[in-house]
């Protein structure tokens, strides 16, 4: 297959494409407008593949990704692009309206006139697959309560509402236009290559650099933890083998507190790289723990039944949070290169043509 993948450069769909590259036969355009998010680092075992191609093309360009998607012919699509920071979200929400609302809507309508002219055997098999969250349906009670696929929707945030209208959209294009679509819905993801504003690797590289290591609230918040190597597995396998117009849950089996996960990082990098040999610091990483005012609108809980994907496509996570986490920690130990051009933005100076 040719795969045509947005928001490529971004934490989910970079591992996606490194999934496919190293693990299939199949081909992947990576579209992605390299926003403060994208990074082209994520993609280095990659770009050397005759079997990858990338793009630098906004998904709010009808023209430019018109140009893209006529020019490399894909036979299915993989809708990553997205804004997904929450906090960002609540600070200036039109970005999030624009790239996740409009941007999907402008996708859409250029996959719909690209998929209606495809010859019978082609338009058959074609396929766009839209990749959402859990934080659609709002929040559950700690009360084992899971999320279904069935569950209704209750978005609480600037950015779980777009992600919502995104969801409603593609659900109307295959109602209204027949568009052969997927949808699916992932709990939190964590793993190598999380952008630092996320909280696993902002825990871990504030710890790293004696910094206070901020917890919202009492931290009681319910998070279900999904190894991002396991969720890009799961979504190679919906977009080649999933039914259309199914809508698929993926989640970790890994329900924990913030405050565990805080906790649970500091006691691995005491292990693996013990606060006494850390010159930032003079006391133990979990004695950095500072509680901070509550974000506005925050969802106590949130946990996926993945009883669907399991039964109809015979995925399951690999990773325990306990393994996962321990791989996550000892890559960013190990990725010093990687991080540090993030965090002093040197980066964004690694783009096409040396710019932005």
């Amino acid at each position: 297959m040719k795969i045509l993948v947005t928001g490529g450069a971004g934490f989910i769909g970079s591992a996606v494409i490194r999934h496919i590259i190293a693990n299939t036969d199949d081909h992947v355009i990576n579209v992605d407008k390299l926003t403060y998010a994208g990074n082209l680092a994520s993609l280095a075992e990659v770009e050397s593949s005759g079997r990858y191609q990338f793009f630098q093309q906004d998904i709010c360009d009808s023209q430019g990704m018109n140009n893209v998607i006529s020019e490399t012919q894909p036979d299915a699509v993989m809708h990553l692009a997205a804004e997904s920071h929450v906090d960002r979200s609540i600070d200036g929400p039109g970005e999030f309206i624009q790239t996740n609302i409009v941007g999907t809507y402008t996708l859409l309508e250029v996959v719909r006139n690209y998929w209606q002219d495809l010859a019978n055997e082609k338009k058959e098999n074609f396929r766009f697959h839209h990749i959402s969250t859990d934080e659609v349906y709002g929040d559950l009670e700690d009360d084992g309560s899971l999320f279904l696929e069935s569950t209704p929707y209750a978005p609480s945030s600037p950015y779980s509402a777009s992600k919502a209208g995104s969801d409603h959209l593609v659900r109307a294009w295959q109602r209204t236009y027949g568009l052969p679509v997927i949808i699916t819905n992932c709990s939190n993801n964590y793993g190598p290559y999380h952008f630092p504003e996320k909280l696993i690797p902002h825990i871990i590289l504030n710890a790293l650099n004696g910094e206070p290591l901020p917890v919202y609230g009492d931290g009681q918040q319910i998070r279900d933890w999904l190894y991002v190597e396991d969720h890009a597995k799961a979504l190679h396998l919906v977009v080649t083998r999933g039914g259309v117009g199914e809508t698929y849950n993926i989640g970790g089996h890994n329900e924990k507190k913030n405050i565990e996960v805080v906790n649970t990082i500091c006691n691995i990098l005491e292990e693996l790289a013990p606060s006494s040999n850390n010159s930032h610091l003079d006391s133990s990483y979990s004695s950095l723990i500072t509680f901070v005012k509550d974000r506005p609108g925050h969802d106590q809980r949130y946990a996926i039944d993945a009883g669907k994907i399991q039964r109809e496509l015979g995925w399951s996570p690999q990773e325990s949070f306990e393994s996962g986490i321990r791989k996550t920690v000892q890559w960013y130990l190990d990725q010093p290169q990687w991080w540090q051009q993030v965090l002093d933005g040197s980066y964004r100076l690694a783009r096409i043509g040396g710019c932005e």
